[in-house]
């Protein structure tokens, strides 16, 4: 019971171990709800230790995954992939998280909260969109409530591409801008994203939800933002989007990473990062910045080291 007397409610979070999912599990226990997660890493050293209950995915087993989400009132969904690699593909993302969906309606969860992308297409030559609307379909046609939130950049003092820009300009005395460096991002804090996806819980009926902060940026206007922060100035130059993402390919083999995808170009100078409409979070990255930016990029983080 909790202290107005009222049984707790058991939250399912996929990768509560992750950098959205350890805001959002954090988020939760606070609250007050029991906590379990369903991860790739069930042997991982996290900071929860006995507080949230850890089940492996067992994707290849939905009997068994129905079983760790019985009990359980509403599962968050954070499970995705951003680029494939090996086995791990959007097409096979995309069928493990519709068993993931099945098993939780098999189980008797009473909601699913999912985390989607904004600017989702059928229609998209980018298959990281295109997958995201196929889950986006099976979810509103699963007949179990839902809440779907759709995110841009997500930051935070975890995130990787603030991160990485800022370590950028600490390292070089040029930044590269792809094409002209006008297209809009609206970054949200991952603490907002946090506590959207928790607030989501307790919602009834379906919605549909950008994710979005509250500053619009170009491009260009974010790398100087940050590298300001950081104390550096480097010189910006366009380029063309091939030759942004060849120069990022060369450093990520240098470093062993992926640092953006040619789909992640695409998606940010198409103008997908910034959905338009009222915002969902309330942190200023600007703010923000002004507090973390001596910290940001004093190392790289690797996408790949992180996940795989």
């Amino acid at each position: 019971m909790d202290r107005d007397g009222v049984a707790k409610r058991t939250v399912v979070i996929t990768g509560a171990f992750s950098y959205t999912g350890q805001y959002t599990t954090r988020t939760l226990l606070q609250r007050g709800y029991n906590v379990r997660t369903l991860t790739a890493h069930p042997h991982r050293r996290h900071e929860f230790r006995d507080a949230v209950e850890v089940f492996p995915f067992n994707f290849e087993s939905p009997a068994e995954l129905a079983r760790s989400l019985r009990g359980a009132s509403c599962l968050i969904n954070t499970y995705w992939i951003r680029f494939p690699k090996g086995k791990s593909t959007f097409e096979s993302a995309v069928k493990n998280t519709i068993v993931l969906f099945k098993a939780a309606k098999a189980a008797g969860v009473e909601r699913i909260v999912h985390v989607s992308i904004a600017n989702p297409s059928a229609t998209s030559k980018l298959g990281y969109y295109q997958s995201k609307v196929i889950l986006e379909v099976a979810l509103t046609e699963l007949q179990v409530p839902y809440s779907i939130l759709r995110p841009t950049v997500i930051f935070g003092i975890e995130d990787i591409l603030i991160n990485n820009i800022a370590w950028f300009v600490r390292r070089f005395p040029l930044f590269t801008i792809p094409g002209d460096g006008q297209y809009r991002v609206r970054p949200i804090y991952v603490g907002d994203m946090a506590t959207l996806l928790a607030d989501a819980v307790e919602k009834s009926g379906d919605e549909i939800m950008d994710a979005v902060g509250p500053e619009i940026f170009t491009f260009e206007e974010l790398v100087r933002a940050i590298a300001s922060t950081s104390g550096k100035s480097p010189t910006l130059v366009r380029v063309p989007r091939w030759a942004a993402y060849a120069g990022t390919w060369l450093v990520g083999r240098f470093v062993r990473d992926v640092i953006l995808t040619r789909e992640e170009y695409a998606g940010l100078m198409d103008g997908l990062l910034a959905p338009e409409g009222p915002p969902t979070g309330r942190t200023l990255l600007t703010s923000w910045l002004k507090e973390n930016g001596r910290s940001l990029g004093l190392s790289y983080s690797s996408e790949v080291q992180r996940h795989f």
